[in-house]
């Protein structure tokens, strides 16, 4: 499987840094949903998912999260830890998120609004999907 971070460039002096995302230009996408979770609980699990078209871009704005991605063929876990850079989620790669800081907010920015007929929310269909689908990585 493909692992695609992406560098974001931070600027900073004494006084603290900064992080600018600009679509189609620091991020590989237009982006036109953002969403962020954060004070999640000790020991819980987030996404449970793929999608069909969606691709993601995952920034830990702040402490560290920890990330399972299976494409049907490989299975990789990666740790994500750092507010300049950002995690690349494409179609059908079925991810979980865990292992979050106390402190850990995980920002996502997306390429298309929220439409729940692209979630994949079973991971047996997802395997049989992924099989079958030329975008597919497990193809």
């Amino acid at each position: 499987m493909k692992v695609e971070f992406v560098q974001l460039q931070s600027h900073g002096d004494e006084r603290g840094k900064l992080v600018a995302l600009e679509e189609n230009k620091n991020t590989p996408f237009e982006i036109k949903r953002v969403y962020y979770m954060f004070n999640t609980k000790s020991g819980v699990r987030r996404g449970f998912h793929a999608h069909k078209e969606l691709n993601q871009l995952a920034i830990t704005v702040r402490g560290s999260c920890r990330f399972y991605l299976d494409d049907g063929k490989e299975k990789i876990d990666i740790t994500l830890d750092s507010p300049s850079q950002g995690l690349l989620l494409e179609p059908y790669v079925w991810h979980e998120m865990y292992d979050f800081s106390e402190d850990c907010v995980l920002m996502i920015l997306a390429d298309k609004y929220y439409d729940e007929s692209d979630y994949i929310r079973s991971y047996e269909e997802f395997l049989e999907e992924a099989k079958c689908n030329v975008h597919s990585p497990a193809k």
